[in-house]
């Protein structure tokens, strides 16, 4: 299983993005294997729609309509735990985004994150130590 950060699922829609082949090609291998946290999906379609444009974003909109994407909708215990994290990495500025993806894949016991904010997911003590998806293909 791969949770998706919001970073990552842009560089997956944008093909002008660096990491855009490597995320697609991961993504081609095994769509069903990614999650993406409920807290991601507005700071996504707020991003795609402002800096790639309109039919990028009703692109986005449809593939999650149509189930091309898994949607974990969370339970409060990622809330507490997001919580927690923002307080212990309060230096770091984390956030409930980032905090909310952290504790969705500690729940569910991902296996990586697809993340390019290496500033945020790579300064956490994540529990199960996921793998950090482009950096660790």
């Amino acid at each position: 299983m791969i949770v998706g950060d919001t970073s990552a699922v842009i560089a997956l829609i944008d093909a002008d993005d660096r990491h855009h082949r490597a995320l697609q090609e991961l993504f081609e291998q095994d769509p069903g294997a990614w999650v993406l946290p409920w807290a991601v999906l507005p700071e996504v379609d707020y991003m795609v729609a402002t800096h790639i444009g309109r039919s990028a974003q009703d692109a986005f909109l449809s593939d999650l309509a149509a189930g091309s994407f898994s949607v974990e909708w969370g339970e409060a215990s990622d809330l507490e735990r997001a919580h927690e994290l923002c307080t212990r990495y309060r230096s770091l500025g984390l956030g409930l985004v980032d905090g909310s993806v952290i504790a969705v894949a500690e729940r569910l016991g991902s296996d990586a994150i697809a993340t390019l904010d290496l500033r945020h997911f790579g300064a956490v003590a994540i529990e199960g130590d996921p793998r950090l998806f482009p950096r660790d293909l």
